[in-house]
């Protein structure tokens, strides 16, 4: 296993933990657990602390494009596994360095994740919602970027005889 996907594996199981109680424990404490135990000998360790403090300080920003985008789906209603994905795939999508992640990677591994950790569905869900945010990113880049300027045709004059 790829040492991110590893880390996103860790991040999405303490959020996971830290959301299914309601997020009473300490984050922090959480996570280091979770590392020590799972990742031990991770050799980037700063991008799992990245990518929390990333997921945590967008989390307002991320719940609110979630219901946005899956308003049949109250967040409450999503399940704990697929909203934390989601979260961590939205975090890469919108917030993150696009040059380190891709958002066509960001994408894949968050379906990656749902599939190995999510229920039967949880892979189309995932991608469903994320695919409707990369359109809505794609159109809105598209309704930005200055319209091509149109070349004036060139007429050229027969030589006079």
């Amino acid at each position: 296993m790829a040492t991110r996907h590893l880390i996103r594996s860790i991040i999405l199981q303490s959020l996971y933990e830290w959301d299914f109680y309601k997020q009473r424990d300490e984050l922090t404490t959480v996570i280091e657990r979770n590392l020590a135990e799972f990742g031990a000998g991770i050799d980037e360790p700063e991008f799992a602390w990245k990518l929390i403090n990333g997921v945590v300080a967008h989390m307002p920003e991320i719940d609110d494009i979630i219901r946005r985008a899956a308003p049949q789906w109250p967040l409450e209603q999503i399940p704990v596994i697929d909203r934390n994905v989601l979260r961590i795939g939205l975090y890469e999508l919108l917030f993150a360095d696009h040059a380190e992640i891709p958002e066509k990677v960001a994408i894949n591994e968050a379906i990656e994740l749902a599939k190995n950790f999510g229920g039967p569905n949880s892979g189309k869900f995932i991608n469903g919602v994320l695919g409707t945010v990369f359109k809505e990113i794609a159109l809105a880049k598209e309704a930005q970027a200055p319209a091509e300027p149109v070349a004036e045709p060139v007429v050229i004059e027969e030589a006079a005889e």
